[in-house]
């Protein structure tokens, strides 16, 4: 499929067809990346998708007292050297 680059004030964008986007399983939100001559839009992910299942899962196999235990341990910069108590 050949498109026309649309010009949108300083910039150029494509207008794809709702099939497409249909078919690509696109949303409202695309995330872009250049692999060499190649721009790929794939559906923008929210970063910390399935983490409610997942700790539901540990849960139910661990038990809360287990996990929350093991959340303790966890260190990161920000705990260490910003957070104010």
């Amino acid at each position: 499929m050949i498109l026309k680059l649309a010009r949108i004030g300083n910039s150029r964008g494509v207008r794809l067809p709702k099939a497409v986007i249909e078919q690509a399983g696109l949303g409202d939100e695309v995330e872009v990346t250049v692999r060499g001559d190649k721009i790929v839009l794939r559906s923008a992910r929210n970063a910390r998708a399935g983490w409610d299942d997942a700790f539901r899962r540990a849960i139910t196999k661990h038990g809360k007292d287990r996990i929350d235990a093991a959340l303790d341990r966890v260190s990161n910069r920000f705990d260490d050297e910003e957070w104010t108590w």
